[in-house]
Order: C-alpha cells, then structure tokens, then sequence
C-alpha cells in the first residue's frame, strides 16, 4: 500500500510517500479500514518534528483523524461488517492514534475495532476525517473543563483553524457571544458568517486592549489560548474579574512570560484540558449530524501532497481543517 511515512524528525522534507508498505492484517480485536479521508492537525506537525521527552516509534505513520470503509475484521470481533462506513476515534487506553500507535495518513490503518463509529450515509467521509481531534477537543475544553454558559463573553484566539472554527461553533451553539481573533481580513469575514459577534484583526491591534474597547472595560468570561509563548499575558489582560482561561495546547511554545499579579488580582482560573472521552466525542458527531455545527474545510489533498498540507498549516494559510485523500 501506499503510505506517507516519517523515518526521522526533521522538516517537511522528511515525509516521504512510499509505495510498497506491506498492508497491515487484523489481528484478534481489530479491523483494517480502508482510509478514504484523513484530516490533518498541528499534532501530525509536533509528531514529524519530534517532541521533548517522548518518543516515535520510527519509522512511524501519523494521522489520527480517519474515516473511510472496513476492509478487513479480525478474529473475535463482533457487530462490525466489510465495508461499513465508520469514523475513528483516534483515543486509545494510553495515547492516541497517529501519535502513539501508525495513523491514517496511508491507504489502510489497523485501528482496534472498539474505536470504530457507524458513519451515516449523509456525511461525507471528508467531513467525517474533520472532526474528532480538533472537535473533540474543542467540545471538552469548552464545555466540560469551561462549563461555558448562555451570554458568557468567550474570546477564541486563532480562530480561524481547525479547533479555533470548532470552539466558535459550540461557543455560539451554548448561546455565548463571540469575540474571534485571527490575523487575515478574508478570515475574519468568514469567521462573521460562522457565526462570531466581534472579529479582531491581531496584526492590526493588540487584541487585549480591543478586548477591553469592546467590553467597556469589563473584559470577557473566557479566553481559548492555544497559542501559548506568543499570547499569554495579553490573554490574562483580556480576562474580568472572575474570568477563565481554556488551554489545550501551545502552537508557538510552552514556556511563556506571564504576569501572576493578573491571575491574583483579578482572581483568575486557568483550566487545562487534554484530548475528549469517547462520550465527549459522541456528543460532537450528534451535533455535526444533526446540523447544529458543521466540520470546516479549507481544502483536500491527496496523499502525495501531505507535506503541502503541513505547509498550510504551519505557515497559517488554512480556514479550518486540511484533509488528505490516501487514495487519491
């Protein structure tokens, strides 16, 4: 089979899509799906560069963001049929899918059959390929770590990728107003259509003091700082009294300048959160299904573009999520 594999950490130079990977075989619990989609996420970028203090099982696959078709169904598994539509969950007793265990960035993934989830018809697998790490995620960080409630003001900083167009969605959907930041007026615009309240240009204005214009000095219940290094301080500024700050993770670094006398003062709560249970997870898709948010797309690929797509993503040229085609 085809698959685009990381033999060492480095730059984009070094995912190379080979053609002759034997195809793997389902052993007893699992099953073989045949990857129709693939979406991409920063961790596919964190995994291919190398991360402090853990260690890739190279050579290695990433992509943990899979849908397609059953191809194969191993020994002792039940309720599952060739050539049933599913989606992953990429989570796993102890990591996840595409980080810990090979991903779908290949034109079939061994995936424990428990993981598996019916797809409906009506979803495409591209679609499908979009949401479970960036919106599950999403889903967590906000509801179940932020307890985030109707008219709470949630400022969501890089917006306009793919957990950033997830947090605006289920934002809007518990009745919050919305403040999106992002760094492109294009983005903005279609930041407004998904459904934000307030649009903030950060390369135009520091965003923490627009924060603060906007509110009439009140500042917001809620930040979504992902970012980290870049973005902290100005994020505790953008806080009221009271307020929360949500983070998942940190694009540009994990080690930020702060200013603690902004977390006492203003009594401050910053909450952490990491990944989704398969519940959290379940309760996405049924929004997505029902139409009460839908997966962003800012483009498809096939496999043999994948580092075009680390591209987009790490240069910030996306809306929303990049997905890959393996067999295509």
């Amino acid at each position: 089979m085809r698959a685009v594999v990381i033999h060492e950490h480095g730059g984009r130079e070094k995912l190379q899509l080979i053609d002759d990977i034997p195809a793997p075989s389902a052993s007893p619990g699992q099953v073989v799906v045949r990857v129709h989609a693939c979406g991409l996420n920063h961790l596919d970028i964190f995994v291919r560069r190398g991360m402090p203090g853990k260690r890739t099982p190279l050579p290695f696959i990433s992509g943990g963001d899979i849908a397609g078709t059953v191809a194969e169904v191993g020994p002792g598994v039940s309720g599952v049929a060739v050539g049933q539509r599913v989606v992953v969950d990429p989570a796993l007793a102890h990591g996840a899918i595409g980080e810990d265990a090979p991903g779908g960035l290949a034109e079939y993934a061994l995936v424990p059959a428990a993981n598996l989830i019916p797809l409906p018809e009506a979803v495409s697998f591209d679609e499908a390929a979009a949401l479970p790490i960036a919106y599950g995620t999403a889903w967590r960080m906000l509801v179940t770590r932020g307890s985030i409630r109707p008219m709470e003001h949630i400022l969501v900083l890089g917006a306009s990728g793919g957990v950033g167009t997830a947090c605006v969605q289920i934002a809007k959907m518990a009745g919050c107003i919305v403040y999106a930041a992002a760094s492109r007026e294009d983005k903005l615009a279609r930041l407004r259509a998904l459904g934000a309240d307030h649009v903030i240009n950060y390369r135009d204005v520091e965003f923490d003091r627009e924060v603060w214009s906007l509110t009439g000095k009140r500042g917001v219940d809620v930040v979504v700082d992902y970012s980290g290094a870049d973005t902290w301080v100005r994020s505790l500024r953008s806080l009221r009294k009271g307020g929360r700050l949500l983070t998942c993770g940190a694009t540009t670094g994990y080690d930020p300048r702060t200013d603690i006398r902004y977390i006492w003062a203003r009594e401050l709560t910053i909450l952490g959160s990491d990944g989704w249970t398969r519940s959290e997870l379940e309760a996405v898709l049924r929004a997505a299904w029902s139409g009460r948010i839908r997966p962003v797309i800012d483009r498809v690929l096939p496999l043999a573009q994948t580092a075009e797509g680390h591209r987009l993503l790490e240069e910030r040229e996306v809306f929303g999520k990049v997905i890959i085609r393996p067999q295509e």
